[in-house]
């Protein structure tokens, strides 16, 4: 089995290769993918990342969010931990940890279990393993906030037939691709 780093350095080449309009057009495709879901009609919030260096972009996701009247949230790096604040506009957001959009710390979102938390990653595998970027935010995240439904977004280059994985990760709930959904 490749090992995490082998991993990251396999799909940032390839995130950094893609042609920006695929990225535009196979987010587009898990957006719709996810907005059918079960979780997304239930939840009343919507926690997302904002994405960078061609992740699964989010941008239309909050909009589709807004337009339906859910209440989202982002989050913000606080030391070693992640905290959601809650935002009504992506145009509220400045450059914080990495280069990465974070929210001004005014809003805290409330923990709440009707929230769908969409989760990045550097690649997955069909048993829904993650491997991230390396600090662990999000496995800390949940490993406090277990009453989110984790829906991870991903290319279908992102996924690997195995990936490394250490008792302590927590996997998402659910994985959406532009190919279609693994999980429940």
């Amino acid at each position: 089995m490749e090992t995490k780093q082998d991993i990251r350095k396999k799909v940032f080449a390839l995130r950094k290769a893609a042609d920006p309009a695929q990225i535009v057009r196979m987010s587009r495709q898990i957006k719709e993918q996810l907005i059918s879901t079960a979780a997304w009609k239930k939840a009343r919030w919507i926690y997302a990342y904002m994405d960078c260096k061609h992740e699964v972009m989010t941008g239309e996701i909050l909009e589709e969010a807004w337009k339906q009247g859910k209440r989202t949230a982002v989050p913000r790096v606080t030391g070693a931990d992640l905290v959601f604040y809650e935002i009504t506009s992506a145009g509220q957001c400045e450059n914080g940890y990495f280069g990465i959009l974070e929210p001004p710390e005014t809003l805290p979102a409330a923990s709440c279990e009707d929230a769908l938390l969409l989760v990045p990653g550097v690649a997955f595998d069909k048993d829904l393993h993650r491997v991230g970027y390396g600090k662990g935010f999000y496995d800390r995240y949940f490993s406090v906030h277990q009453e989110h439904i984790k829906a991870a977004l991903a290319f279908s280059w992102q996924i690997f037939d195995q990936v490394p994985w250490e008792a302590n990760d927590i996997s998402p709930d659910f994985l959406i691709t532009e190919s279609g959904l693994i999980g429940k």
